[in-house]
């Protein structure tokens, strides 16, 4: 399992974050990735499913991607949407569900959801994000993931 951070340096993002982030994870790797034209790395990229990263079609999207993959020891797969707000998608490994990935919907980004269609490992689930995109907003903004233990 690859234990690592991508932080995207952006204006809403700087060194000193990634800084302060390799300070409280010791044992990750932690590397910056310049974000040109975008809010977030997660406005053009996020985790699809282990060692899948989902990736925009842009040219900031792949210069990222490309800085990742320099930056790494491990060898992600990747899939690649033609509209970079559709790779900002949440995955999941859910007990008795296995692997769960919520993507934007057909209406909102048709060729992109052909894309996550592929994935016949995964339960999809079409997620609407238009309200969000209004406010500069996507599907990670919306959530929080906790690995719950299975006992509480």
């Amino acid at each position: 399992m690859c234990r690592e951070f991508f932080v995207g340096l952006s204006k809403r993002t700087n060194r000193r974050g990634a800084e302060i982030l390799a300070d409280a994870f010791k044992d990750y790797a932690v590397s910056t990735v310049p974000v040109l034209g975008s809010l977030h790395l997660k406005s053009f990229c996020s985790m699809a499913g282990p060692g899948l990263i989902a990736i925009g079609s842009s040219e900031a999207a792949q210069k990222a991607l490309k800085t990742m993959q320099q930056m790494s020891d491990h060898k992600y797969d990747k899939l690649t949407v033609p509209d970079d707000i559709a790779a900002n998608c949440v995955y999941m490994n859910l007990p008795g569900k296995g692997h769960v990935l919520l993507h934007c919907t057909p209406e909102e980004f048709p060729e992109s959801a052909k894309v996550f269609e592929k994935l016949k490992d995964h339960m999809l689930i079409p997620v609407s994000n238009a309200e969000k995109m209004k406010v500069d907003g996507a599907l990670t903004c919306c959530s929080v993931l906790i690995n719950k233990p299975d006992k509480v």
